[in-house]
């Protein structure tokens, strides 16, 4: 007999995101057919594991369960049973698997994708950090940051920062202008900690057009002009000179690269890059 939707209930001992993404990725094989899904997370104990069964079974709902604490599984199987109820332990082979494969056993620890450990709040304030203090918005930060990019417009500063901020690294970015003056604050900071980034100069009259053009303006503003960009940049080389900072030309190279070369500098301290 075909039903028409039919229900899963999602139990977890955490938020249960795993079983629902599952669970969605399976009824979306069956076009025409809406299900209805009811998460519920954080189950601890057998009392709450009958209450909710016993709702399931007025739906004769799917049980689809992430619940690591062995004795909780047996629980719920047994009572599945009882309610006629079809269950589906998304977790428990593949444990079970991995457990024979390298002969360890597991922790069973409930939530334990989401524990909140120095490194996951590191990051965080790693990437607040970086928020804060992107694109000279506050030069105070230069003194504050494990590492100082600096470059002209559009080599990337932004895009590192973050993508440092995620390794928990704390970047903060100052844009070179020949008009602008650099914060003191950046002669104050040791010079292994500070990055230089350049381009080369056709490569940067590139993107600057292309940005030009998406903000709908005309690509012989000054921003794009060859001649502009070449004295840009070496008024940027002169800064990072006086510096005494590494320069990296991050022409051809992914952020992925990029970064890995800056954190190799970090933590190697090299001087010529």
């Amino acid at each position: 007999m075909t039903k028409e939707m039919p229900v899963i209930y999602i139990i977890s001992d955490a938020l249960g995101e795993t079983a629902e993404y599952v669970s969605r990725a399976a009824a979306a094989q069956f076009s025409g057919i809406r299900t209805k899904i009811r998460k519920v997370p954080y189950v601890q104990d057998e009392i709450h594991i009958d209450e909710i069964l016993e709702e399931a079974a007025k739906e004769q709902a799917i049980i689809a369960y992430t619940l690591v604490v062995k004795k909780l599984r047996n629980y719920l199987e047994e009572k599945a049973k009882d309610y006629g109820l079809r269950t589906v332990d998304i977790l428990g082979p593949l444990i079970k698997m991995l457990a024979d494969q390298t002969g360890l056993l597991p922790s069973y620890t409930p939530n334990v994708t989401h524990i909140l450990d120095e490194q996951y709040f590191r990051k965080v304030d790693a990437i607040e950090f970086a928020v804060k203090y992107d694109d000279g918005k506050d030069p105070r930060g230069v003194l504050l940051a494990d590492v100082v990019l600096i470059g002209v417009s559009r080599t990337s500063k932004t895009p590192l920062s973050m993508y440092l901020a995620h390794k928990g690294i704390k970047a903060a970015n100052i844009p070179l202008v020949p008009e602008v003056s650099p914060p003191q604050e950046l002669f104050r900071v040791p010079s292994q900690k500070v990055i230089g980034l350049t381009l080369k100069p056709d490569l940067l009259n590139q993107i600057r057009t292309e940005r030009l053009r998406t903000l709908g303006l005309g690509s012989s503003a000054d921003y794009a002009n060859y001649e502009r960009i070449v004295a840009e940049l070496e008024y940027a080389r002169g800064i990072m000179r006086k510096v005494g900072c590494p320069i990296i030309d991050a022409t051809g190279k992914a952020i992925e690269e990029t970064a890995s070369r800056i954190l190799e500098i970090l933590y190697k301290g090299e001087r010529n890059v």
